[in-house]
């Protein structure tokens, strides 16, 4: 039996260290923001992505074909990983992408993704950073009978063996301590998006320990920051 493993996270969460982290398990394969595409071309409120076009060209932007094909798809591992973000939860995605997959959360601190989303997303919105969504997520796949799994970012970072192997009694597969490291550079399954945001992640062969930011937020978006934190405090009581 295949698991098939959605970690619903936003941007700047260090998501792609995670799935980097995952990719290294000799049982499985990743797969990079299968959503990304039919988000882009569903949502009317972004028009600012990096590399637009880009990204639309390169995958299917109907969910309903990434279902069969990508999240539903014989992969020949028995152990499937789709880095996710919540706010790719839009009009048109399929129920069964959550109700048919094990299912988990990967938040961060707001502030500290505020203070650096903006490179790429100038003027970002509360749906931006997915935080306010990864809430909603949590008590839709709550109704459905799922408890997943809430990562911390920082936590993660600090204590990774801890938090990954606590991860994989959750979800029911063996801990691998090969999952604590993986090789500098692009990796085959980056999406096009890649060259606008996977720099530091390019760059890292490992988690490493949280440094605190010291910039400020900036300041048309302090009430954005003030709203997410709530959240944020909600959430991480919940985080392994």
């Amino acid at each position: 039996m295949t698991l098939r493993l959605n970690v619903w996270s936003g941007p700047r969460n260090i998501s792609t260290a995670l799935m980097y982290s995952f990719r290294e398990r000799a049982d499985t394969c990743v797969f990079d923001e299968p959503l990304y595409a039919h988000y882009l071309a569903t949502t009317t409120e972004r028009s600012d992505h990096p590399l637009t076009d880009d990204v639309i060209g390169s995958m299917s932007t109907d969910a309903d074909e990434v279902a069969e094909t990508v999240i539903f798809a014989d992969h020949g591992r028995p152990v499937v990983f789709f880095k996710q973000m919540a706010h790719h939860l839009v009009a048109g995605v399929p129920q069964r992408i959550l109700t048919d997959c094990t299912n988990a959360l990967l938040i961060r601190d707001p502030v500290e993704v505020l203070t650096t989303i903006v490179r790429q997303l100038p003027s970002p919105g509360l749906n931006d950073i997915g935080i306010a969504k990864q809430r909603e997520l949590l008590h839709e796949l709550r109704s459905y009978g799922q408890r997943p799994a809430v990562l911390d970012a920082r936590r993660l970072q600090n204590e990774p063996e801890r938090v990954l192997s606590t991860l994989c009694e959750r979800i029911g597969i063996e801990w691998d301590p090969a999952m604590l490291s993986w090789p500098a550079g692009p990796k085959p399954e980056d999406g096009a998006w890649a060259p606008a945001w996977y720099g530091n992640a390019h760059t890292s062969t490992h988690f490493t320990s949280h440094q605190p930011k010291t910039e400020p937020v900036p300041a048309h978006l302090t009430e954005i920051a003030a709203e997410a934190s709530e959240i944020y405090a909600e959430l991480l009581e919940l985080a392994i």
